[in-house]
């Protein structure tokens, strides 16, 4: 039994049951005179299913060690939930911090932790107390001990201990404000008497140290937990606003679906107006800012300060000084003059490839037209990529929750050679550490463990960054290889739509799943890999800002902008390297290699091509996202009262406004991906089918009838009639 192997050109080749045809693989292997598809890449497809069940299997590891509950329930100092079922803290669901002033140490932009004791409460202190006045009012009246030691560590019957040893040992606050629960925690009271900031009706209290404190530095302190003090009564109102208009927004979004849809469908019929029109707007704005330079230089000539030049003044801070000289306008005009030339001679030597790629914009929407299910398409990925993310999530909370708890010294001032080391809460006031670092607390950091699992926890959450990047891409990449197996398939019928296999997106992703997994896996894995690495080059920067030189910035910013540069070449050419597997079936190697020196032979054409794509489908996204955000702000704002009565007395109108513009944008984008990745699969096509084809009956032209005009091109057929 021998196995040949021919690679022929791209046609239609028919596979007749009944009546049921479809595009046949470019890579035939007779064996027994059957012809059978070909898997590409099967060791990069055997890695890829590896690493999936590796990421099934550390998903079930850290479900098994994480605790979720460690993220919704606070901890206090020794670790301990509060509000948890089954604890000692269980009828304890809220967070006191000590002394909440300590909280503008820069420990906690360093830990995230307030360098305070912060132990589990039943409810929030009421009223105004210190431990010193307790000393004294407890001998007449013990309720107020009563009161004040439900926010002690420790049970005691009385006050014993003096002010200095409470300190010491963290037994109890040195004093407690009115405060309120918010987030879990208790958060000082904060109201606002004739414009100014009070806490409890008052502006200034005893620490309980013997120091004046205003409700200013309280609510600095407050801040430095969480910025987000009036994020609940904001929350409220948004909510809502939301509550009362949903339904409108999604008539919104569902008119930007049609709009979209519209909008790509009258492609055909506008894509060169639309060119054309923008074209002929920046020549016409490029000559009145001509003219204007022109009038400026004029005037300035007239005047007496005509003289003055750059050499005159120096150097300026003031930008407006340089406007008064004539030289700057003259060089603007210069300048302008010369751009203006520049897209006029590009407009008459490239008119031709001009025209080409309006052509394709509107043969694109025409593909569209008989594949309307390809449009349908961005909701299957969107449902994949949610997968990804939820899944992505998930594991890094149980990453992140999993171990025991592990106990770090935190100083107040930031200022202790054994800060950010892990210590022992029991017994740490009486230990050297302690000692050397007055002050210093033994507070609770995170979740870890000495066990090999906890010991790679990083490891893994590195593991469950970079397969959630090569999923990511993956998924991304094995639509853009459907859509351009369905579109390949439009391009390649000889006659439209009559030669277009039925359900070809299906059959286009069942083929690419089949058969090009693999090849797909290693597209994504290079763009995964430079992703990682830009991550990586992030967190370190955020990581090391403070200790970096000039020269280390420099370098940054150059490594930034290489591997972005990268990130969008590979993003590129993997794209063209999935139209060239969809045609042909070859592994991504091949692929991008043909890709690649077809892209070459036609470099001009392309540039011109991706220019024109981009300003239309840029120009189709503003207007879009812009014609609903128009009438999304008449009714939010009550202005078409006599059209329609809208929802009033919004909180705030610009929530609902701005969602249904991001909402709409975002379903622009969704329509406009899949017409863009249509316009590129049929351009491959279309330089393929010029340099593999000649127009005779062997070799007939797929193209479409306005593109053979416009190249000059007829078929065998035609030149015969």
């Amino acid at each position: 039994m021998t196995i040949n192997t021919t690679i022929i050109s791209p046609w239609l080749m028919k596979f007749r049951t009944g009546s049921f045809s479809f595009l046949r693989p470019t890579i035939r292997y007779s064996l027994g005179g059957r012809e059978i598809w070909s898997c590409t890449d099967v060791l990069c497809c055997m890695i890829f299913i590896l690493f999936i069940m590796a990421y099934i299997l550390l998903g079930l590891a850290a479900w098994v060690n994480g605790d979720p509950r460690r993220v919704a329930y606070p901890t206090d100092s020794q670790g301990y939930f509060c509000g948890q079922k089954g604890t000692p803290n269980e009828n304890k669901s809220i967070l006191f911090y000590f002394n909440l002033l300590t909280c503008t140490s820069p420990s906690v932009v360093v830990n995230l932790q307030c360098p305070t004791t912060q132990i589990c409460v039943s409810k929030c202190p009421e009223r105004f107390l210190t431990y010193m006045e307790i000393q004294f009012k407890y001998k007449n009246d013990s309720e107020y001990w009563t009161y004040y030691s439900q926010f002690c560590r420790t049970t005691f019957l009385k006050p014993a201990e003096t002010l200095s040893q409470v300190l010491l040992d963290n037994d109890c606050p040195s004093a407690i404000y009115p405060s309120k629960p918010f987030l879990q925690r208790c958060f000082p009271d904060f109201s606002t008497k004739n414009g100014t900031l009070t806490v409890g009706n008052k502006t200034v209290f005893d620490d309980g140290s013997g120091k004046t404190r205003n409700a200013a530095e309280l609510r600095r302190a407050a801040n430095g937990i969480n910025k987000a003090l009036d994020a609940r009564a904001i929350g409220v109102k948004v909510f809502e606003d939301y509550a009362m208009t949903w339904y409108w927004i999604l008539i919104g979004l569902t008119i930007a679906m049609f709009l979209s849809w519209m909008f790509v469908m009258l492609l055909r019929f506008t894509a060169g107006l639309l060119f054309w029109i923008f074209t002929f707007g920046v020549i016409g704005i490029i000559a009145y800012g001509i003219w204007r330079c022109y009038l400026e230089y004029s005037r300035l000539q007239e005047q007496p300060s005509s003289r003055l030049n750059a050499y005159t003044i120096g150097i300026q801070t003031d930008i407006s000084m340089y406007f008064r000289l004539k030289q700057t306008w003259f060089a603007l005009m210069i300048i302008l003059c010369l751009l203006e030339l520049f897209i006029i001679l590009m407009l008459i030597f490239l008119r031709n490839r001009i025209r080409i790629s309006i052509a394709l914009l509107k043969e694109g929407s025409k593909a569209i037209g008989y594949l309307p299910s390809t449009l349908i398409y961005p909701a299957l990925t969107f449902f994949f990529l949610s997968v990804c993310i939820s899944y992505w999530a998930v594991v890094a909370l149980y990453l992140a929750t999993s171990g025991a708890p592990i106990y770090k010294v935190i100083a107040p001032q930031g200022h202790c050679e054994h800060e950010n080391k892990t210590c022992d809460p029991v017994g740490f006031n009486t230990t050297e550490i302690a000692k050397a670092c007055p002050g210093a607390q033994c507070h609770f950091a995170f979740y870890g463990g000495k066990s090999l699992y906890h010991q790679y926890i990083t490891t893994f959450q590195l593991l469950n960054l970079f397969v959630f990047l090569w999923l990511i891409n993956f998924v991304i990449a094995l639509g853009q290889c459907a859509l351009a197996g369905a579109f390949a398939s439009y391009y390649w019928a000889l006659k439209k739509p009559d030669d277009i296999p039925p359900y070809p997106l299906f059959t286009a992703f069942g083929r690419a799943i089949r058969y090009h997994t693999g090849s797909l896996a290693f597209g994504s894995l290079i763009l995964a890999i430079i992703q990682m690495f830009r991550l990586i080059l992030e967190y370190l920067d955020k990581r090391l800002q403070e200790a970096q030189s000039n020269i280390s910035k420099f370098l940054k910013c150059c490594l930034r902008c290489c591997f972005w540069c990268l990130e969008k070449a590979v993003k590129f050419l993997n794209r063209n390297a999935y139209v060239m597997m969809a045609i042909y079936g070859k592994n991504f190697c091949k692929s991008a290699r043909d890709a690649f020196n077809l892209l070459m032979r036609n470099i001009l054409k392309i540039a011109v091509m991706d220019r024109v794509t981009d300003f239309v489908l840029i120009l189709g996204k503003i207007l879009v996202a812009g014609c609903i955000g128009v009438l999304a702000f008449l009714l939010f704002t009550e202005r078409l009262p006599v059209i329609i009565e809208g929802p009033t007395s919004l909180n705030y109108y610009w929530v609902p406004l701005l969602t249904v513009i991001i909402g709409s944008y975002i379903i622009a984008h969704g329509f406009f991906s899949v017409y863009a990745m249509c316009i590129e699969t049929i351009f491959i096509c279309f330089l393929e089918d010029l340099e593999r084809n000649d127009g005779s009956a062997e070799k007939p032209y797929y193209m479409s009838q306005s593109l053979m005009k416009i190249m000059n091109k007829r078929n065998a057929e035609t030149k015969k009639q």
